[in-house]
């Protein structure tokens, strides 16, 4: 029901490979990643849409399935804010940096 993250496997990055690839090669398939994840968000909040409106409709008898989806969407949600959130952080820690 919930996937597993390892944005390691699933963006075809490993650290063996990591050692032989360039830094564009790496940045390109960190930002492949960073893309499909928020492909995957989009996706999971279109579907709680889907399922809301069924729900208002009267067509969905299952009302747990509308409250586990729009959970994980919310909880995706915060993950990913969370992450921007550090990123920016870690951009603006590097920007400081006096050489």
């Amino acid at each position: 029901m919930i996937d597993k993250i390892n944005p390691l496997v699933s963006s075809g990055m490993s650290v063996t490979n990591s050692s032989k690839a360039g830094a564009a090669d790496l940045s390109k398939q960190f930002g492949n990643m960073l893309n499909d994840a928020l492909d995957k968000l989009s996706e999971q909040q279109h579907t709680v849409d889907k399922l809301n409106e069924s729900f208002a409709k009267g067509e969905l008898s299952d009302v747990h399935q509308l409250t586990i989806a729009a959970q994980t969407s919310a909880i995706a949600l915060e993950t990913t804010v969370q992450i921007r959130n550090k990123v920016i952080e870690a951009y603006q820690d590097i920007m400081r940096m006096q050489i």
